[in-house]
């Protein structure tokens, strides 16, 4: 597959993704109701805490302003923000793409983050994760492509900084990368005139900006390490076997690189290929291994489980186009490996990215089976809410058979319930708790609210 032809399909099927993600409102899933109910009950924006209060200012404020206008209807609403949500890093992404076009191995490198990080953990897309990997690998594109010294792209990456700076735990250590990564880009333009004293004061500005984003997200490691929300984070961090949409093109992945370093000249035949071939398309089956195996089944809570994951592999992503990039001759450290020399082959990097958007279509296959899957379990809790008055025991319902169970969170039920209403006095679904075990993580987001003059229409 062309290049030029390549970066058409895949920003096409990522818009494409976002429409539909948005028509769907998937951004009701699990803690996005409450997100949402929260935000229209109290009029301003609801952020987790404040160290992740930019990505969450971002991607609410349409809904807000809406709202503030008069806006009533929730399930309008729901679409807006759903849009803002998934627009976000369909955007950034959509910059990395752009910048590194030209480069066909770079371009695969970005599309095998979008196969393997973005598409697999973004059910869970109210996770601020979403921008903020997104957001690295933007910026990474932008410095990888020459743009760390030039004042227009100095503004960019203050921007991807600023953005950042209150985003996720994970730029505790993506921060520095970044950092790094520009100070390097703007000693190679130094080294080649290709910048003035606003490019240069612009490009430190930027790397101060996510650098202060590490410092941020160390104050809420720091805050929070003893929390029994983030005690329950660090047991599942090795948990992401459970995501069969990322565990698949992760152990691929491994295999792919593990082999092309141990053989770079493999990288010259059709192995790399038929191997992320033969990864696709177990990846595009597996909405039907449940036929086979009951629990081998796709499910979105394992999105949220595997984000720790997801960020190590932005790690690797991000290095390996810096590398490719950046090792081009002897040094200190000798010249480049034999592989890197491989990548830079034309043929090569054309191969790879035909690979990779392969591996990308077949991504989309189980991501459009969960939105399928979600429609469905929207109208059954909808038709719940809307036959019935006063509450509704979600213990007397089906919510841990399949499919229920792959969207069912107890304690948003009343948030969603409030948000799908057609009209007052309509049923609340409730959870019996015993007010000890499995609380949410913000009491807020565990009660009914009014939405007075909200419906669902």
């Amino acid at each position: 597959m062309p290049p030029a032809v390549a970066y058409r399909v895949i920003i096409l099927l990522l818009w494409a993704l976002v429409v539909l993600d948005a028509a769907v409102a998937r951004g009701l899933f699990w803690d996005g109701a409450s997100f949402l109910a929260n935000m229209l009950e109290f009029g301003t924006f609801h952020d987790f805490y404040p160290e992740r209060s930019h990505v969450d200012w971002v991607t609410q404020a349409p809904t807000l302003l809406l709202a503030e206008a008069g806006v009533r209807n929730t399930r309008l609403l729901a679409i807006v923000y759903s849009a803002s949500l998934y627009a976000w890093p369909a955007a950034l992404y959509h910059v990395a793409l752009a910048r590194v076009r030209r480069d066909a191995t770079l371009m695969a490198a970005v599309a095998v983050a979008l196969a393997a990080v973005y598409l697999p953990t973004s059910f869970f897309i109210v996770g601020e994760y979403n921008v903020a990997y997104a957001a690295v690998m933007a910026a990474m594109a932008v410095v990888v492509t020459g743009g760390a010294g030039r004042r227009r792209d100095g503004v960019i990456l203050c921007a991807f900084g600023a953005l950042c700076q209150a985003s996720y735990e994970a730029m505790l250590y993506l921060g520095p990368l970044v950092a790094a990564a520009i100070l390097w880009g703007l000693r190679r333009a130094r080294r080649a005139g290709a910048t003035d004293d606003i490019g240069s004061l612009l490009a430190l500005l930027a790397a101060l900006t996510f650098l202060s984003s590490a410092l941020v997200s160390l104050q809420a490691v720091v805050e929070y390490w003893n929390l029994d929300y983030f005690v329950r984070v660090r047991a599942a961090t090795f948990d992401f076997w459970q995501n069969l949409q990322f565990v698949i093109p992760f152990v691929g992945l491994a295999i792919l690189v593990v082999v092309s370093i141990v053989l770079p000249r493999w990288l010259e035949r059709r192995g790399p290929a038929l191997l992320l071939g033969l990864v696709a398309l177990l990846l595009a089956a597996t909405p039907w291994l449940r036929r086979l195996d009951p629990e081998a089944m796709l499910f979105p809570p394992a999105h949220h489980i595997a984000r720790t994951a997801a960020g190590g592999l932005v790690v690797a992503i991000a290095i390996a186009m810096w590398l490719h990039v950046g090792w081009r001759h002897a040094g200190r450290w000798g010249g480049p490996p034999r592989v890197l020399v491989e990548l830079r082959r034309p043929e090569v990097g054309r191969r790879l990215l035909s690979a990779a958007s392969a591996l990308l279509l077949a991504a989309a296959v189980p991501d459009v089976a969960l939105s399928r899957l979600w429609v469905g379990y929207l109208d059954y809790f909808r038709g719940l809410v809307t036959g019935h008055t006063g509450l509704v025991r979600a213990n007397d319902l089906p919510m841990r058979q399949w499919p229920q169970r792959l969207f069912s969170q107890d304690w948003t039920y009343p948030a969603l319930s409030a948000l799908v209403r057609s009209a007052p006095g309509q049923g609340i679904v409730v959870m019996d708790k015993d007010y000890r075990s499995n609380p949410p993580f913000e009491p807020s987001c565990g009660t009914v609210p009014r939405l007075e003059g909200y419906a669902w229409r």
